[in-house]
């Protein structure tokens, strides 16, 4: 059978992005399923750059053992896994997947400290697992899946995209630079944040750049949420999901809006009109459980935890394979309205 084209958009959120590595587990497994482009943030852009090197070395099965050498190793150098016991990792994934006190404690001295002042050292375990496992040289050079890294430009604080041949250690750890926990990342004389802050993931280059007619996000943000935040936790909280979250529906809101617009404009015969028209959106996620999970547990690096959610993962896109692989390269299997119903 003849595989079916498609291009993945990766939304950060920290150590949630253990929940995209059992999607990309699922998703690889499926030779039916074929990638042309990725587009990610943060852990998006972690999961991204992970499953193209691997690929490069060693096709799917090399995509998915590189996944999974990269999420052991972040568990393996857990920082500030010292503060930790046996007793602490988490059992129930919906219940128990905060931090401990010490932990939240140390969370939330980032709202008045620097990370100058609160990481002097610049630690950052990431870069050394990223060292240690990609070949970045090799992923400029023989790589053929369309990558497109987010970053956040910090004088200008607008969206900066990096592509195949830009890849370096640098641009990743950028696209994942939390602004109150780690200093910005110089590239060229310009420094960056978080790509998070202004595409997360970043929509436009997959239908600008890759011809596969779907586009697969895999979402980690909770939308809508069901309560209004009282407490000074929650509102912080729910803040920061906002904040990593709006660039993205509102870029969401406007290809949706274009696409029903070039539909309806049988004489527009342009390149985007026609890219639009053709455009299928699909989506996998886990709304019950991500609204469930407190909102310190996208630092909670431990094993058992990350497994459970690349499980979870791995389940629904299980699922979505059943129920929607037939309407790949036909139809959309997303409508933007049940989103926010």
């Amino acid at each position: 059978m003849e595989s079916k084209f498609v291009s993945l958009a990766l939304q950060g959120g920290g150590s949630h992005g253990a929940f995209t590595w059992g999607v990309l587990d699922r998703l690889l497994e499926d030779e039916r399923i074929a990638i042309e482009g990725i587009s990610g943030a943060s852990a998006g852009a972690m999961n991204a750059v992970v499953l193209a090197h691997g690929y490069t070395v060693g096709g799917r099965e090399g995509a998915r053992q590189a996944l999974k050498n990269f999420w052991d190793s972040v568990a393996a150098s857990a920082p500030f896994s010292f503060i930790h016991d046996d007793s602490s990792i988490p059992v129930d994934i919906t219940t128990q997947s905060d931090l401990p006190a010490a932990m939240k404690h140390y969370i939330s001295l980032m709202r008045f400290f620097s990370p100058s002042q609160i990481n002097p050292f610049d630690i950052n375990p990431l870069r050394d697992i990223l060292t240690a496992q990609i070949d970045f040289e090799r992923l400029r050079t023989d790589n053929n899946i369309k990558l497109f890294i987010a970053t956040t430009q910090v004088s200008t604080g607008t969206l900066k995209l990096f592509r195949n041949k830009q890849l370096t250690l640098d641009v990743l750890l950028a696209s994942a630079c939390l602004p109150m926990l780690h200093r910005a990342v110089e590239i060229d004389g310009e420094a960056y944040w978080d790509g998070g802050l202004t595409a997360n993931p970043p929509l436009f280059p997959l239908l600008s750049k890759c011809k596969a007619r779907d586009v697969m996000v895999v979402l980690l943000q909770p939308q809508p949420r069901t309560q209004v935040p009282t407490s000074a936790e929650d509102i912080w909280h729910r803040l920061s999901e906002m904040g990593f979250s709006a660039t993205f529906y509102t870029e969401l809101q406007g290809v949706m809006l274009a696409k029903r617009e070039a539909e309806r404009g049988w004489l527009a015969f342009g390149r985007l009109a026609r890219r639009l028209r053709q455009l299928n959106m699909h989506m996998i996620e886990s709304q019950e459980l991500m609204s469930q999970l407190g909102m310190h547990s996208k630092m909670n690096a431990q094993a058992a935890f990350l497994h459970r959610l690349h499980d979870e993962g791995r389940s629904r896109a299980e699922r979505w394979l059943e129920m929607n692989f037939q309407q790949v390269g036909v139809r959309s299997s997303f409508r933007l309205a049940k989103l926010f119903s």
